[in-house]
């Protein structure tokens, strides 16, 4: 994620944007309802605004009963994990194509805007 971050927050930067990414952990034993881990990547103007938020979920806990998630330990439920079924360069390649889809339509706006102020 660092490295995703030096390359990238500079080219936001020239476009008044503000390019943030990271690694996000929601609960203590990954083996425990309620526990997620992801990376996501925000884009937010240059008032802070959020533009686009892209989140990868890599690990996902919860507990479910015939399929159907649900928050209360019920007879018959089953507390069931989700793993990315990605590798780790299909996961840097998706990062990658998201990053090039943003700044192609950031070019695309600020053009339309441009022309539209002429």
């Amino acid at each position: 994620m660092e490295k995703l971050l030096k390359e990238n927050k500079s080219v936001f930067a020239k476009k008044n944007l503000d390019f943030d990414a990271g690694f996000n952990k929601e609960g203590n034993n990954p083996f425990k309802p309620d526990y997620s881990s992801s990376v996501s990547i925000g884009i937010a103007d240059k008032n802070g605004e959020l533009i686009d938020l892209h989140i990868i979920k890599i690990w996902e806990c919860e507990r479910s009963l015939l399929g159907m998630p649900i928050s209360k330990n019920i007879p018959g439920s089953r507390i069931i994990g989700e793993l990315l079924d990605e590798s780790l360069e299909e996961v840097k390649e998706e990062l990658k194509e998201y990053i090039e889809e943003v700044l192609n339509d950031v070019k695309f706006l600020l053009e339309r805007t441009d022309a539209f102020l002429k």
